[in-house]
């Protein structure tokens, strides 16, 4: 049976979500799982040290703890700096941008057990590979949402891409690096101060 001219359904539009209903949920993820990083830094239940010179060896047995949780505190830093940051984004959002906003999320909120892991196994190759997978899905997701933001407000920036592009480059360097020494693999993240450098000289250069 035909349809009466004009009886077409309308278009089901797409939801909206409020960008300031975003930015909420994503600070507050933030904030706990920048929080949480910290939690692996103890010492050995029961430790009882009996002078200063052993409490400075345990302390210096946590190096791995440390150099992981340093890392990961400050690519969440960034990462979170680079939301905030953002210009012209509109109020309102697309479902497609909150789903992949919350898909984004998921992989910050695993950072705290993947540093974890690595802290804890550091020598072991497949720590350092759960780290990085970490890592560069986080970035594919951030350039997804970067893509995102760019067509709804209908500007093409490219802002933010040598960061990701180099976070996605140290993890896959960190990787290449286990099978040579595991133990200074996490150093790879280092590249990610270049970007920030590089803008930094430019801003100080004469016009």
């Amino acid at each position: 049976m035909s349809e009466k001219p004009g009886s077409e359904k309308p278009a089901r539009r797409e939801a909206t979500i409020p960008k300031a209903r975003l930015d909420a949920i994503t600070d507050g993820i933030f904030a706990f799982a920048m929080t949480l990083l910290v939690l692996d830094l103890r010492l050995p239940d029961g430790f009882n040290p009996k002078s200063g010179i052993e409490l400075v060896a345990a302390l210096r047995d946590l190096q791995g703890q440390y150099i992981a949780y340093i890392i990961s505190y400050y690519v969440l830093g960034l990462r979170w700096l680079a939301q905030v940051s953002e210009r012209g984004v509109p109020e309102i959002v697309s479902g497609k941008y909150g789903r992949w906003q919350l898909i984004y999320l998921f992989f910050i909120t695993s950072i705290p057990f993947s540093t974890m892991v690595v802290g804890r196994y550091e020598p072991l190759q497949a720590a350092t590979w759960i780290y990085a997978t970490n890592m560069i899905l986080s970035g594919l997701c951030s350039i997804r949402l970067a893509y995102l933001a760019e067509q709804e407000r209908g500007a093409d920036e490219h802002r933010d891409r040598p960061e990701l592009a180099t976070l996605i480059a140290s993890a896959v360097l960190s990787v290449v690096l286990s099978f040579i020494t595991p133990a200074h693999a996490m150093w790879a993240y280092l590249l990610n101060i270049w970007p920030y450098l590089a803008r930094f000289r430019r801003r100080r250069q004469p016009e």
